[in-house]
């Protein structure tokens, strides 16, 4: 048994002798009175009868009658005082001139004082007899009468002991009562404490089958386990909703340190171009007009790729640390497609794309940034200009049947990417071919533009290889 729950079992020890030994006390006195009372009351019951002789030897005397003559089987003497208590006459002394004033006896001095009284088993001086005494005044005397205090007297003045043994009874009964309720209150004090101290030690707790007794203190018990095992349940999603937030930090951490150190390179590439084609110039002054006029357009391709750069950074920015506050209208999607269409037709004529346009008879209203749609749809265009080849054919379709999302779907028929590359496509600066990318302009930044954008207005996006060539994604836009 552990110290815990030694304690306990003496509390509820303890509690159950300390309410005992006030019952058994309460008991005690209670019989005490009754015993008290019920004697008082049997003392009392013989007290009036000897009276009620008393005043039928007044009656008596009162006709005449000599009190030689007066005689009753239930009084064995009978004494006659005056009102000074002075013995005038007693039935067992046959000359009461020498008998001495009974003033001071407690039976007469009551009579004189109160009118009557009465002693209980005193001997008496002038027989040696123990007698019961009943004394009662009237107008010109005392009257006594006495019966012997005998064996049966006594018993008749016994109490009754039947109320003791049913007091007893009682208190047994109440003692096993109340013991099986201490018994079942120190289980579930053991019980309550044994968890708790598994709790204290951080034991597992959540599966400890805890019995308690179907009562009051078993509730308030079961009610605190359920408490406690709801806030280790909190705790503990608490603790992995920090570990979480703490991966998603350190990660974000790396994604911003790997951003930066990706800009860095983007932006040092065309940066690093101008800059020696300028020294080029300038440090050669006797440069032909050809090379002069190659030089100077290189230059302007490179501030072209490193402000197109400087766009999509911003604009990736923009989405990711102010996404409330990026302007939202409502924009047809049937019509901006068809811009889009328009605005790189130059570039998909010489590279003999053709698109199938399935969007341009349906109505697709959407709310929502028109500049950042925009991008999405454009950027998916210049991915297969860019890279798909020649000679391929778009696919530009749009599922309307959910009430709350447009599903598009845009594939090329091109040379598509290898499956090893699909997950990372999204990337920031993600490139499958670097050398090809820059040689061509792009950025790197396209595709996550796409992503995000597509995230902002409430949809998902992923790609996938066609299975007769080529690369589709499929992306969702809420309405």
């Amino acid at each position: 048994m552990s110290v815990s729950k030694r304690t306990y079992t003496k509390f509820h020890l303890r509690l159950f002798w300390s309410v005992i030994f006030v019952l058994v006390l309460l008991s005690v006195c209670f019989v005490g009175f009754q015993y008290v009372r019920e004697k008082q009351y049997k003392i009392e019951l013989l007290s009036n009868k000897l009276t009620g002789y008393n005043d039928y030897i007044h009656e008596e005397l009162s006709h005449g009658v000599p009190l030689q003559e007066i005689t009753s089987k239930e009084v064995s003497r009978i004494s006659v005082m005056d009102l000074s208590g002075k013995v005038l006459y007693d039935s067992e002394v046959p000359n009461v001139e020498n008998v001495e004033n009974h003033a001071a006896r407690k039976e007469v001095r009551s009579a004189i004082e109160k009118g009557s009284g009465y002693d209980v088993r005193r001997r008496s001086a002038l027989t040696g007899d123990v007698y019961f005494y009943s004394a009662k005044k009237y107008d010109q005397y005392i009257i006594r009468s006495a019966i012997p205090y005998d064996s049966a007297l006594a018993s008749n003045l016994k109490v009754d002991p039947l109320y003791i043994s049913v007091t007893v009874a009682i208190l047994l009964i109440f003692t096993v009562i109340f013991y099986n309720v201490m018994r079942h209150l120190g289980g579930n004090i053991n019980r309550l404490s044994d968890f708790v101290t598994k709790a204290e030690r951080d034991e597992d707790v959540n599966e400890y089958p805890v019995n308690f007794s179907n009562d009051e203190v078993g509730e308030i018990s079961r009610h605190v386990v359920r408490i406690y095992n709801r806030l280790q349940k909190t705790k503990h999603a608490l603790v992995s909703e920090q570990q979480r937030v703490l991966e998603q930090q350190e990660n974000q951490a790396r994604i911003k340190r790997q951003l930066t150190h990706n800009i860095a390179h983007e932006l040092k590439t065309p940066v690093s171009s101008i800059q020696g084609y300028l020294e080029t110039i300038i440090n050669n002054k006797d440069l032909s007009p050809e090379m002069l006029s190659n030089f100077i357009e290189k230059c302007y391709q490179q501030s072209t790729r490193l402000s197109s750069l400087l766009r999509d950074i911003s604009v990736l920015t923009r989405i990711d640390e102010a996404p409330g506050l990026i302007e939202k209208e409502k924009v047809d999607l049937s019509e901006l497609i068809t811009e889009i269409c328009d605005d790189v037709a130059l570039s998909l004529k010489e590279k003999n794309i053709k698109v199938h346009n399935r969007t341009e008879a349906l109505s697709l209203m959407c709310y929502g940034n028109r500049s950042l749609l925009y991008s999405v749809f454009r950027n998916l265009f210049d991915n297969t200009i860019a890279y798909a080849g020649g000679g391929v054919d778009i696919y530009l379709d749009c599922n309307t049947e959910n009430p709350g999302l447009y599903y598009f779907s845009y594939s090329d028929s091109g040379v598509g990417i290898p499956d090893e590359h699909l997950d990372r496509i999204f990337e920031r600066f993600y490139r499958i071919d670097k050398g090809r990318s820059r040689r061509i302009g792009g950025t790197g930044l396209g595709l996550s533009i796409v992503k995000n954008a597509v995230l902002l207005h409430g949809g998902t996006i992923t790609a996938k290889r066609r299975p007769a060539g080529g690369l589709e994604f499929v992306f969702s836009i809420k309405r």
